[in-house]
């Protein structure tokens, strides 16, 4: 299933044109991402390739992330970088009761071009059940501004945490 990430209307971002995404689930019970970003590359800060491994802040700077539930009040937060780098939460509930999520590490495979960054995700999940998914992306500018995308945005200021950004059932 193919959707568009709309921009939060607060923070701009013209060197961006569109950033698409695909989820479904794997065979083994887990979630396949495609995040595609188009717009002029150069104007973004992209994080080069690095060493995998887990890290905080990643949301920080440029990186595509997963909200992902499973009923009730808790969920899981992913974030990958197109470094390799990645980080996962639980949450009991809304921004409460945040601790590391112990899961392998994802497969991330990432292919960019001057006008084009494609990032590929395959993440480990606890449950095989049906889940809600809100996608979105962290895009920072080469001015060091962040912009911040999603499927929905709730109203007020960017928080990708609400339920209401949750919209995407699988």
């Amino acid at each position: 299933m193919r959707r568009a990430l709309t921009r939060h209307p607060t923070t701009p971002c013209p060197a961006v044109e569109t950033i698409e995404v695909e989820a479904g689930r794997t065979s083994r019970g887990g979630l396949a991402l495609r995040y595609r970003l188009r717009g002029v590359l150069a104007d973004l800060i992209v994080p080069g390739p690095a060493v995998p491994a887990r890290m905080d802040g990643l949301w920080e700077h440029t990186c595509f992330e997963a909200f992902v539930s499973f009923g009730g009040d808790g969920y899981l937060e992913f974030n990958v970088a197109p470094s390799g780098r990645w980080a996962a939460y639980r949450f009991e509930g809304y921004r409460k009761g945040m601790a590391p999520f112990e899961t392998d590490p994802p497969r991330i495979e990432v292919e960019a071009g001057a006008s084009q960054l494609d990032v590929r995700v395959d993440l480990a999940l606890p449950e095989a059940g049906p889940v809600r998914l809100g996608l979105t992306a962290v895009i920072e500018a080469a001015d060091g501004g962040l912009s911040y995308w999603a499927l929905a945005h709730p109203p007020g200021p960017p928080d990708f945490h609400r339920a209401e950004t949750r919209v995407l059932a699988l």
